[in-house]
């Protein structure tokens, strides 16, 4: 945004050497392909990327668990994991001590479970 509060005419590219405090948002400039072709964006529900920023994770409607390198561009493609009966609501890298792990979350499941990254 620019200070007059209106959007900003050259879009996410003005964004792309912006460092975040956190990596959970499903659009923006380093997420662009997360996305299937011919879809909405609505089967997306949880975006997270690792502490080295390298890595992007996103949980689906399909109860997929998809791992991208980040920048994810469109026309990427994913390692996908199976593991949750239905969506996955959330994924999450694990911080510190814990960051060789991945983390989701089944919503019809209720099932939390551990990835270990290779």
């Amino acid at each position: 945004m620019v200070p007059s509060c209106n959007q900003d005419p050259s879009g996410a590219s003005n964004t792309t050497g912006v460092v975040w405090a956190s990596q959970h948002c499903k659009f923006g400039w380093n997420v662009d392909g997360v996305f299937p072709k011919g879809v909405d964006g609505s089967h997306i529900n949880g975006v997270d990327m690792n502490e080295e920023q390298t890595l992007i994770t996103t949980g689906d409607d399909y109860g997929l668990v998809c791992v991208f390198r980040n920048p994810c561009r469109k026309g990427s493609i994913p390692t996908s994991y199976r593991g949750h009966s239905e969506h996955v609501v959330r994924t999450k890298f694990g911080r510190g001590d814990l960051n060789q792990w991945l983390f989701s979350i089944g919503g019809y499941d209720q099932t939390v479970m551990q990835w270990k990254k290779c």
